[in-house]
């Protein structure tokens, strides 16, 4: 049996990522005025993000997250660049990375819309396809991983170098995911904590009369339904608290139930297209539903 050869692959923690754009600056200072031979010419200095982070807002006050999401060259398996690009033009490397050739694609602008991802930039000037390029040039130098890995200060950004055992292991160990996985392309950037940016949540905050006095109710068993199955279990925090992340954003319907033994009981309905804070449930003898 043969050796698995190690090629390189990005995993991103989404859950991880300010927004700072340390990534995206890197790489505007490597790419900009700098022409790498066989790797890339210059990137220009406006119009073009190699790596660019959108960002997301998801809840209501006071139940508010927002997540960023680095997107760059998936340096795909199956690269619908190589496919268009024709012999020599776009070609991928024994270690998995894609290279734009920036002398054989000058002119194919139809480059940039044979990737699905709109990863692909076109220089007007050069009159050439560019994206980013895994920095192929440092790593032949000796680099130990690209510019944006290096520079990203809250370790939202890993570059590494295994066999595909290895990798799949790691994806099912730390629950990966890739971007539009239907499209088949087999991308060799990995997410963590996808959800942040591509699901939704259901919260709220759980209310209940404490001797007259209405408190908040740590420890009530809640339950996410849909189609009268459970779903998702949890217990409300010290401040009354719950939140059930990770749910599909379908436009489906749920019901969020909520008991206590020592202070009854209240249920909500909700149709989740985005994600949603239910606000203040008031729990009540008898299980009216009711809020606050």
């Amino acid at each position: 049996m043969g050796t698995e050869a190690k090629g390189w692959y990005l995993i991103v923690d989404v859950a991880k990522c300010d927004g700072c754009n340390n990534c995206t600056l890197a790489v505007r200072d490597e790419y900009i005025g700098n022409d790498f031979p066989g790797y890339s010419a210059a990137q220009p200095k406006h119009g073009h993000q190699w790596i660019r982070i959108q960002r997301r807002v998801r809840g209501d006050v006071p139940m508010v997250d927002a997540a960023y999401l680095p997107r760059t060259c998936n340096h795909c398996d199956a690269a619908p660049c190589i496919a268009a690009g024709g012999p020599g033009v776009v070609r991928k490397r024994d270690d998995g990375i894609v290279i734009i050739d920036p002398e054989r694609a000058k002119g194919r602008r139809d480059l940039v819309a044979s990737c699905p991802y709109g990863a692909i930039w076109w220089n007007e000037e050069r009159q050439l396809p560019q994206h980013w390029t895994f920095d192929a040039h440092l790593l032949d130098q000796g680099a130990t991983v690209p510019r944006c890995a290096g520079v990203c200060p809250t370790g939202a950004i890993r570059a590494v170098k295994v066999t595909p055992t290895e990798i799949a292991n790691v994806v099912e160990r730390e629950q990966l995911r890739v971007l539009e996985p239907a499209l088949g392309t087999h991308p060799r950037v990995y997410y963590r904590n996808l959800h942040r940016f591509d699901r939704a949540f259901v919260g709220g905050t759980v209310l209940g009369d404490v001797s007259g006095v209405v408190e908040c109710i740590g420890g009530a068993q809640v339950s996410l339904c849909k189609d009268k199955r459970t779903v998702a279990e949890a217990k409300t925090d010290f401040f009354g608290e719950f939140k059930f992340d990770g749910v599909p954003a379908d436009g489906g319907a749920y019901s969020v139930w909520i008991t206590h033994p020592d202070f009854g009981e209240t249920h909500a309905d909700v149709t989740l297209s985005d994600s949603v804070y239910l606000g203040r449930l008031m729990l009540r003898a008898g299980g009216a539903s009711a809020g606050v």
